[in-house]
Parts: structure tokens; sequence; C-alpha cells
């Protein structure tokens, strides 16, 4: 049998497919793609437990890997300028985390416009867009190359596009609050238009009527299939004459997770990845202008990613809180950057190998353990069944209060994932008021109430970003949700301003605000704005 595995990365977005059985024959699947030593420099942090954090870099450059100008008709289908268009910003920025036990992956959308400090002030500037890192590592190295006395343009551009690339992982490392970043995928908006080539057409679905003069948008409500030019439009249409719509650069990301979502649906749906033809064109066309990490085995990674196929992996867009400018004039996302790291740190979960002794550290010989209150059974649980959901976002929340409270005295129910929320609640079906009362208290008093939806005997604890899971139950010492460390010090006691998910299908005036937590599921096909 054949096992799909999809990655999926581009400008606005490239896939990346690869299947587990069938590798054999595609040995030199790494040969053509530039690879880049850039993650092995230093000391850099690594992901514990096998874990994964990738970093997909969508750079808007209208040139190849190597610097050379694109053929004329792929800018004319581009429908977005010539060579000397674009630059080297990053204008798609997604970690993909990947958790080492198999358990649902999370891909994390950074909007391109958020107010940063950039690492290491490249060309000089300290302050800037996150999508602008790449780009002035690039110039401040050709200026200094070239001052060196390097003029060989391929040698230029492979030295130049190595230091964006170094800035780039190291700014948005620094936003993220120092997470670990393993791998990255860096693709051009020429890969993206390439892949979209052999694979159309590609089936998409809009909220309503919309066109948009500058990336050649013109798309009709519902259901719909389009080509490669048109999906070109369709990631990076963010404007409409309709001013109702209220286009934001946030809703082209949604647009990007969308396509992403369809696309790997689609592949999927057709069997394109059984194909044997279909798959060499894809990789073929991938090689050309797509650069990976040195670090990276993309077929040890296909054989492992079996968390990354269908419905398996959330998409999270982080949220801005607020439009503004910047001291040149320029629009840019303002952000809260606590708010920001503790949301971060509750999608990825707790870190695995913690350096904190305190999570590894037995008591000390000399010490008497003191009974925990909390450890008894539960009154009247016995009988009543638990259903947990997952509104935290920390990874495997529900599976493990599910396990810690069956051994309380709970008949072990479902274990689901559902929107983001701040706050926790535990509701209870007839005859189930006892225990659900108990078991709010045991969560630090979180609010209960009854439910005439649910069964008899039955509780339902939603657990949201806020909950503190006493240590009794496997959660840290401190009772934080997230279990971090907060290595980096510098919002350890802040706490997160609440952000709730929403998912990210609104359109007009009931589009998700630049405060909310933007969440789309990778099931089906997405309708957005």
């Amino acid at each position: 049998m054949v096992f799909l595995r999809v990655v999926v990365t581009l400008v606005a977005i490239a896939v990346v497919a690869v299947t587990g059985v069938g590798w054999a024959a595609y040995r030199s699947v790494t040969t053509g793609f530039t690879q880049s030593d850039v993650l092995a420099e230093g000391n850099q942090p690594k992901s514990a437990g096998g874990d994964q954090n990738i970093l997909i870099m969508g750079l808007d450059s209208r040139l190849d890997e190597k610097g050379n100008p694109l053929p004329a008709a792929m800018y004319q289908a581009l429908h977005a300028g010539d060579q000397e268009n674009g630059g080297y910003n990053a204008n798609v920025l997604i970690l993909l985390h990947v958790p080492g036990d198999g358990s649902k992956a999370t891909a994390i959308s950074i909007p391109r416009d958020d107010y940063v400090d950039l690492a290491g002030c490249p060309d000089d500037q300290c302050k800037g867009k996150i999508k602008q890192a790449y780009g002035l590592a690039v110039a401040q190295a050709k200026n200094e190359l070239d001052a060196q006395g390097v003029k060989d343009p391929v040698t230029l551009e492979q030295k130049a596009r190595e230091a964006g690339r170094k800035s780039e992982i190291a700014t948005v490392r620094q936003f993220l609050g120092g997470v670990p970043i393993d791998h990255f995928v860096e693709v051009t908006l020429a890969a993206f238009f390439q892949i979209a080539e052999v694979v159309q057409p590609i089936k998409v679905c809009l909220n309503e009527d919309t066109s948009d003069s500058y990336s050649g948008a013109d798309f009709h409500k519902g259901v719909q299939e389009i080509n490669a030019s048109q999906a070109m439009a369709f990631v990076r249409q963010r404007r409409d004459p309709n001013t109702d719509l209220n286009f934001t650069d946030l809703d082209r990301t949604r647009r990007q997770q969308a396509f992403i979502i369809s696309l790997a649906h689609q592949l999927q749906q057709r069997g394109t990845l059984t194909d044997v033809g279909q798959l060499q064109g894809i990789l073929d066309v991938a090689k050309q202008n797509i650069a990976v990490d040195s670090g990276l085995n993309l077929i040890q990674f296909a054989k492992n990613s079996t968390n990354l196929s269908g419905a398996n992996t959330t998409f999270f867009t982080l949220p801005v809180d607020h439009f503004g400018m910047d001291p040149n004039g320029e629009d840019v996302n303002f952000v809260d950057l606590p708010s920001i790291h503790a949301i971060v740190r509750q999608l990825l979960g707790p870190p695995k190998g913690s350096a904190d002794p305190s999570a590894t550290a037995g008591p000390s010989p000399a010490a008497t353990p003191t009974p925990d209150p909390t450890a008894s059974t539960i009154d009247s649980a016995s009988g009543v069944v638990l259903n947990v959901v997952n509104s935290s976002g920390r990874s495997g929340l529900a599976g493990q209060l599910e396990e810690s409270l069956s051994a309380r005295g709970f008949t072990r129910g479902s274990a689901t994932t559902g929107s983001i929320r701040s706050s926790s609640v535990v509701e209870y079906g007839s005859g189930a008021a006892a225990p659900a009362q108990q078991l709010a208290k045991l969560l630090g008093g979180v609010t209960y109430e009854s439910n005439s939806d649910l069964a008899a005997d039955t509780v339902r604890l939603v657990a949201g970003t806020g909950l503190s899971v006493p240590a009794s139950l496997g959660g840290s010492a401190s009772g934080s949700s997230d279990g971090s460390d907060s290595s980096d010090g510098s919002d350890s006691t802040a706490p997160p301003t609440p952000v709730t998910a929403v998912m990210a299908t609104g359109k007009g005036e009931d589009a998700p605000a630049p405060t909310n937590l933007s969440q789309m599921d990778s099931g089906g096909i997405p309708c957005v704005k």
C-alpha cells in the first residue's frame, strides 16, 4: 500500500508531495534542490522528542534560485510584473510544527507586515516588517561582497541569499519567542506557478463574486476550478472594488491557507501522488525554484510524516493588535509580543526535554512526599462519561486529561479538538452535577453549568487557553497550561491578551477582526472571502 505524505509550501504556497512506498525509485529526489547550510552554523536550538519545526518562506522574487530572469511567457502568466519587480521580501511565512508522536500537525501563518525587531539589524535597519529581514540582508551582503571583489553573478546571488535566509530565520525565531527552527523550505513565485501548472485545474471556493485588477483576480461565488495563472491571482488578491468586503493582508493569508488545503485535498482525491508521471513532474519543477536546508532529509521526512495527510493539520494565523504606520509612513501591523509568545507556546504544546530541572528531577532523598488532596477519586464519577474538547491549541491535552481523569473514576469518552477559546467550562447532563462540580473545583474553580443537550450521566470539559492543569493531572509544577520554561525571560509573567480563534471563512463586515486568532482545519475545500 502506498502511504500519502504531503508537505505543503509555496510563495504563496507550494506543494512538495511524496509517497512512503515507492521512494526507493526516487533516491535522487534531493539532487537538484538548492541546499543551504545556514541552520548548521553555530549552536542553533533544536526541537526534542522527535518534533520538527519547519519554516516555509515564500519569496516575492521574480527571479529563479540562481538570480536569473524567468521566461517572458511566465511573467505574463504571473500577472506580477517582471524581473525588475518584487525584490526579496519573504511574503509568505508559515511555521509547520510536526509532532514526533504522530499527533495533529500545526501550521502557524505570520502576517507579512507585522512590525518587529529585525535580528542583527540587517542593512542597519533594526525595526521593520517581518518580511523585510530577508531582502535587507541580501542587499547588505551584495554590497559587502562587491566591495570584497566578488563579481561572479551566480556566486554573488548564492552568498547573498544565504545571508537573507539566515536573517529571516533569526528574525522569525526571535519574534516567536525563541522557538527552535529545525528546517526551512524556500519557494519563489516561479515554483508556485510551475507546480500549479502540473496539477491544474485546482478547485477553490469563494463566499461571493470578487475581482482585483492588481492581481488579475476575477472569480465568482461558490466552488470553481481554476488554472495555474488564476491560482496566482487567487493567493495574491488583497483588494476588491467593493469596499464593503474590507479586504486586508490577513485575508490574503487565509487565501493561502485555503489553497493549501484545497490542493492537498484534491491530490488525495485524484490519486495524483500514486501517479509516477505526475509525481515526477511535480518534483522536477520543484527542484528549479525551491531551496531547502541541507539537514532536511526529504525521504525520511516523507516516511515519518503520517500526520500531514488527510485533515490532520490545523492552520492558524497569528493575531494583529491593530493596524497603523511606521515612522516612514508605511502601513504595518502592530502586535502584542507577549501574547504572540504565549499563543505560540500554547499551539506548539509543552517543550519536550525541557531544560527546567524540576521537569525531570525526582524528589530529594530526604524529602517526605506530601499527600495530594486531589489525588483521590471524584465522588459520584463512577458511571459518568467524560468527553474533553481541546480548545487550548495545546497538542495532546484532551487525551492527557481523558487518561488522567479516567483514573479518578470517570468513564473515558471522546477526546476532540475545538476552536481556540480563552475560557474553560465544565458542562453536565442530568445526573452528573456533583462530579462536574468537583471536576471544576479540581481544575482551579472553572465555570460549571448544566447543558440539556448532553446525555444523562455525561460531563463535557471544554479546555481553553487559560486552563491551568494541576500537577496531579500531568500539568507543570507551576500549573502553567503551556508547559513553557519561558527561557527568553521577556514575558514569563505577562498574561497573554485573551484571543479567541474564529473560523477563517467570514466575509464583509462579518470577517474576522485583526485581533482574532484565525483558525482553519485541513478538511475539504474551505470557502473564503
